[in-house]
């Protein structure tokens, strides 16, 4: 695992994909410095992590889009095969090596409450509060990047998917209010949920049966249900949307609040998608 971590830390830094990324983030989170704390004179660093989170929607897919599919297309994950670690090590090394790369420019933002505080009041607790939010924001859409990067060989095709992906998720919410809160709207959702979640399951492990049979089944679970409770599927689609939403889940921070059940959720999303991005290389692997 040590030794892909430093193969895709160095391979970051002797090219331009560091720089750039690192450029972007600074360049963004300054503008929002300057717009809010230093032009309007706000003293809360947090509320320029908010705008700031905007950026992910662009760099997180297009960080992580070569992470797999270029392996894939140079054909040298087939040397990924040959090495003696295991899958699991491939993909904790590879994530890692994006963790410290994102880490960089996080550590100099680090530094601006600090030097806000010497020219006025700034409440460093939500600051860095705010701040760990963010990280945690960017490490999981990171990590829906990279599996979303282990499903192709095309780079482009993964950023693509990537950005409309976390485009939704940021205002998944604002949707919300514009989704059908019938049940009908409800139980259509969850059909073309479990549709999803089968052709997932075809795609992770090659067996078309199995999703076939996994996705007509939840689609018989929700149907049922719909017949049976009515009732309890009213108003459900535009919560679950709201209950998904990572952005949302980092703005309480930006509020003040620091929320444990978003950091198990992040964390959550963290695992749940490096779990798909391994048995996503471990089909490959075998095929």
């Amino acid at each position: 695992m040590s030794a892909i971590f430093t193969h895709e830390l160095r391979s970051y830094f002797h090219s331009l994909t560091a720089w750039v990324f690192a450029a972007f983030l600074l360049c963004f989170v300054g503008i929002g410095a300057m717009m809010y704390n230093i032009q309007a004179a706000v003293s809360n660093f947090e509320y320029v992590l908010s705008l700031s989170s905007l950026a992910f929607v662009v760099i997180a897919p297009i960080l992580a889009m070569r992470v797999l599919a270029e392996e894939r297309r140079q054909k040298t994950d087939q040397l990924l095969y040959a090495l003696p670690v295991s899958t699991t090590e491939v993909i904790l090394g590879k994530y890692a090596a994006l963790l410290v790369l994102y880490l960089v420019p996080l550590a100099i933002i680090a530094v601006y409450p600090l030097i806000f505080a010497r020219f006025g009041e700034v409440y460093l607790p939500t600051s860095y509060g705010s701040l760990f939010a963010f990280f945690l924001l960017g490490a999981a859409l990171l990590a829906v990047g990279v599996f979303i990067s282990s499903l192709t060989d095309n780079q482009g095709l993964a950023a693509g998917i990537g950005i409309a992906v976390i485009l939704f998720n940021y205002y998944s919410v604002s949707l919300s209010e514009y989704m059908s809160s019938s049940a009908l709207g409800s139980v259509i959702a969850l059909v073309a949920i479990s549709c999803a979640a089968g052709l997932l399951l075809k795609l992770l492990t090659g067996n078309g049966t199995l999703g076939y049979w996994t996705g007509f089944g939840l689609s018989a679970a929700s149907i049922a249900l719909y017949n049976l409770d009515r009732e309890a599927l009213e108003g459900l689609l535009p919560e679950i949307m709201s209950a998904l939403s990572l952005f949302e889940r980092f703005y309480v921070f930006v509020n003040g609040v620091f929320d444990v059940k978003a950091v198990v959720f992040d964390l959550s999303v963290i695992g749940f998608f490096l779990f798909l991005s391994v048995q996503s290389l471990e089909k490959r692997r075998y095929n």
